[in-house]
């Protein structure tokens, strides 16, 4: 059995997010006074999330674990979920999408529990725009975190930077040689229609055509091949040995490599970031079902995986649940 589905593909990168909370309040994200976080009883116990990786990883054929939020970092108990899946089968790979806060705090412990690499939200080095965009003053909390990350060993330290429209859209350039000189690998993220606000606009979006054109007026780009199921399109800067990536989630889709799953805090799998269906694993296994039929139920669920998102057709509707609350 496998998370295979009806195109051809088969998931064996799982995304778990472990909140729906978060500290920072990125514009793109939610709105400024937060939204109404899930009640704890329906939140999965780091138990249930520990049962239901080994599921992914016996069972199922998962190899990569990433975790996610919200913030995973507020999850108290990350560490040990971190220790418990790298000690499953093939001792998957592990990793977490955070905004870097409590980093300095933390980085060492999450590579003692086994945690492989992070890859840090960062859309400006400009300590201003960064409030302007998060609504915190938290610049230099989170290149501290950075900082901690490397030297903790959690290599390669990756950042993903989003562009907006009338805030920081001129910093690609600046932010790319910032994280050059400190040997992170930067990687744009098209804005894609998943905030809380639904106010998500395509013709204001920066697109991945526009990040290359406003590159390549400072450094040259020469395209990488082998990109997999990868979602982020490499180029190599100036010749080497820095590479810049870009992930264009809506004018240049990958849906048709897609490898991954999603796991929500409460339970529940996505079989996209975009779906609007999502099948319910926290109910059966709080009524008691054993591993064989979780499994079942989760490659049932990869089956109805649809070809691709959908944004360029007219019909497409924005997903109810916000980023935070499915897990990047």
């Amino acid at each position: 059995m496998d998370l295979g589905d009806r195109h051809g593909r088969v998931a064996t990168d799982l995304r778990v997010s472990l909140t729906d909370r978060c500290n920072l309040r990125c514009q793109y994200c939610m709105p400024a006074e937060g939204l109404d976080w899930m009640p704890t009883a329906e939140v999965l116990t780091d138990d249930e999330v520990v049962r239901l990786i080994h599921v992914a990883v016996t069972r199922l054929g998962v190899t990569d674990v990433r975790f996610t939020g919200g913030e995973p970092l507020l999850r108290r108990g990350l560490a040990s979920i971190i220790a418990a899946t790298k000690a499953m089968p093939g001792s998957p790979r592990t990793a977490i999408t955070t905004n870097a806060l409590g980093l300095t705090r933390t980085a060492k412990s999450l590579a003692a529990a086994g945690l492989d690499r992070v890859n840090v939200s960062l859309d400006t080095t400009d300590p201003e725009m960064f409030s302007k965009i998060t609504l915190r003053d938290r610049f230099r909390d989170v290149v501290a975190g950075l900082e901690a990350a490397a030297e903790a060993g959690l290599a390669p330290v990756k950042i993903n930077a989003v562009l907006l429209r009338g805030l920081n859209e001129d910093e690609g350039p600046e932010l790319l040689r910032w994280a050059m000189e400190r040997n992170y690998h930067l990687r744009f993220i098209e804005q894609m229609p998943l905030d809380a606000q639904h106010g998500w606009d395509r013709s204001r979006m920066i697109t991945a055509d526009e990040i290359l054109t406003r590159l390549s007026e400072h450094v040259t780009l020469t395209p990488l091949d082998g990109r997999g199921s990868a979602p982020a399109e490499r180029f190599l800067v100036d010749g080497g040995p820095h590479t810049v990536g870009i992930i264009g989630s809506v004018t240049r889709p990958f849906c048709s490599e897609c490898n991954r799953v999603r796991l929500t805090a409460d339970g529940q799998v996505r079989t996209c970031l975009f779906a609007r269906e999502e099948s319910d694993l926290r109910g059966p296994l709080r009524d008691g079902a054993d591993d064989e039929e979780l499994a079942r139920r989760w490659s049932e669920a990869m089956w109805g995986k649809r070809p691709g998102h959908g944004i360029d057709d007219p019909t497409f509707l924005q997903p109810t649940r916000p980023m935070s609350s499915i897990g990047g």
